[in-house]
């Protein structure tokens, strides 16, 4: 009869429930315009193709470049940080879904001892000492008719998808701020040797203006002139050797080692890494799948848009389950006798039970609620934005790296035989200087053209090198490195497995590959199997 009664009472509200729809939009990709195809596709140097170079550092052929990429990848400590991110918002989704089940449950009991007072107005009533016993069992359940629950198990599946797109567009940035600070390593070095090599001509040039000037061809004008350009010189090289080792420093940084580590590492000729002269690129389209920062702004709005749902469903009303069973008892004199006994605690007569439904409804929230809907819309619409000024920007980066990678390949052509012809020019006016044929500013104009022309040359090197990294950045390539690979070392799972029970959240397994928003409150499940 009780279980009857019981089934009668809550069928109806569960049968509501089941039914009930989630309030608040449901999120719904916003439209994005983008380009066909880039400016320069009709260049004979960029190649369309549907997947750009997953591993595109190999392009330049260097085993150095190679070996420190893999090795942030393992080792960089913001890196670690977006991967424990995933962690975090795995637990946090199984929160949210446990929010779908009793949210309130307890056992509970108490024993206490009670005396009340002569004076009291009831006491000749009372026993005035005795013992209560309690124990039992309570729950309430709110029901999840307006979707509440739903929508933050929605926001919460975003959020995790979300910190997954994080960790790849924090693998896209490290990958290639790996190979921009090691291609500066290697431009400072080559600056550094350039600036060398030219003090060693100008010191010849020093000698043989010393020289003429000792037999009286020359005034000490040529010599002053000669030491001032010499030292000129040479002060370029410290402001380069500062360069550098601040190069080497933030590259130590991004390989999660102590600074001063890192010369291992870069050993083989001090060259500026040669990227090829062709390039590989998608259709603008193509970027909306493949850069993960555009898949995390879609999905930082597909959560807030769960959000909006959230708190609209606190203008409704909520209907809970209250539920309440267990056993009491009471014995008199315990205080007194010192035998206070609860053997009849358990007994048929000492149950006791309550249950039936309740509903809240915050009426009278002086436009608190309203107001909090209105908070959470407006963010969303914020997100909306940044979602597109996100793809946009992404084309504006790939177009700036496309046409800078391409227009500082010729400019390189046109420097080279600029620095071919300074060579010559050097050449020439060292030897008609030592024969007497023009004065030393011919020499010296010679010699600061060479060094200015080399050091240019090189720049403008180093910016085809670094416009290529750029480039692809900009597609969103790189993340790829990490498929199949754990987002968390295996020394920091054991770490936190010994600290806290992280059941199968650990070990942590490869982020999903699949970054589309989830599924909207209305196809989530009512009823789910929840992470213990």
């Amino acid at each position: 009869m009780k279980a009857a009664k019981i089934i009668k009472t809550f069928f109806p509200l569960l049968v509501l429930v089941l039914s009930g729809c989630a309030v608040g939009p449901d999120y719904a990709r916003p439209e994005i315009k983008v380009n066909e195809n880039w400016n320069e596709v009709n260049d004979a140097r960029v190649m369309t193709q549907y997947d750009v170079n997953t591993q595109w550092w190999q392009a330049f052929n260097d085993p150095n470049l190679d070996q420190l990429i893999y090795m942030a990848y393992r080792q960089n400590l913001p890196l670690q940080i977006s991967g424990l991110r995933i962690l975090e918002a795995r637990a946090r989704l199984a929160f949210a879904i446990g929010g779908l089940f009793p949210q309130q449950q307890e056992f509970f009991g108490n024993a206490a001892n009670t005396g009340v007072s002569k004076n009291a107005s009831n006491s000749a009533f009372l026993d005035r000492d005795h013992w209560d016993f309690i124990t039992g069992f309570d729950a309430s359940w709110e029901l999840d008719f307006w979707g509440r629950f739903r929508r933050g198990v929605e926001s919460a599946q975003a959020s995790l998808i979300g910190s997954t797109a994080a960790y790849d567009d924090a693998l896209v940035s490290l990958t290639a701020e790996v190979a921009r600070t090691y291609i500066l390593i290697r431009t400072n070095q080559v600056l550094i040797d350039l600036a060398r090599e030219n003090a060693g001509v100008q010191e010849e040039g020093l000698r043989i203006a010393d020289s003429r000037y000792r037999n009286g061809a020359t005034s000490e004008l040529d010599v002053s002139q000669s030491i001032t350009l010499l030292e000129s010189t040479r002060a370029t090289i410290p402001q380069f050797e500062i360069s550098l080792q601040q190069s080497k420093n933030a590259l130590s940084t991004l390989l999660g080692q102590p600074i001063g580590q890192l010369e291992p590492f870069l050993g083989g000729p001090r060259l500026i890494p040669s990227a090829p002269a062709e390039v590989a690129v998608s259709v603008p389209a193509d970027l909306l799948r493949r850069r993960p920062d555009i898949h995390s702004a879609e999905l930082a709005a597909a959560a807030q848009s769960a959000r909006i749902g959230i708190a609209k469903a606190d203008l409704y009303p909520s209907f809970v389950l209250l539920g309440e069973i267990g056993v009491q008892t009471s014995e008199h004199g315990g205080m007194q006798s010192g035998n206070a006994h609860f053997h009849n605690l358990f007994d048929n007569d000492s149950i006791f039970y309550s249950y039936g439904p309740a509903f809240h409804w915050p009426i009278c929230n002086y436009g608190r609620i309203e107001n909090n809907v209105r908070i959470q819309d407006a963010i969303y619409q914020q997100l909306l934005v940044n979602y597109q000024d996100t793809v946009i920007r992404a084309a504006q980066e790939v177009e700036d790296s496309l046409i800078g990678f391409l227009k500082s390949q010729e400019t390189a052509v046109f420097e080279q035989n600029s620095v071919n012809s300074a060579k010559r020019s050097s050449e020439l006016s060292m030897t008609q200087y030592r024969e007497g044929a023009v004065d030393y500013e011919r020499v010296l104009d010679a010699h600061r053209s060479l060094l200015l022309q080399q050091n240019s040359l090189a720049r403008t090197q180093s910016s085809i090198a670094t416009n290529m990294v750029a480039l692809y950045k900009a597609l969103g390539g790189g993340w790829e490195i990490r498929k199949g690979q754990p987002i968390v070392t295996q020394s920091t799972q054991a770490e936190m497995k010994e600290r806290t029970n992280w059941g199968r959240l650990l070990p942590a397994k490869p982020a999903r590959e699949n970054l589309n928003p989830p599924p909207s409150a209305d196809e989530i499940p009512f009823c789910q199997k929840p992470e213990w």
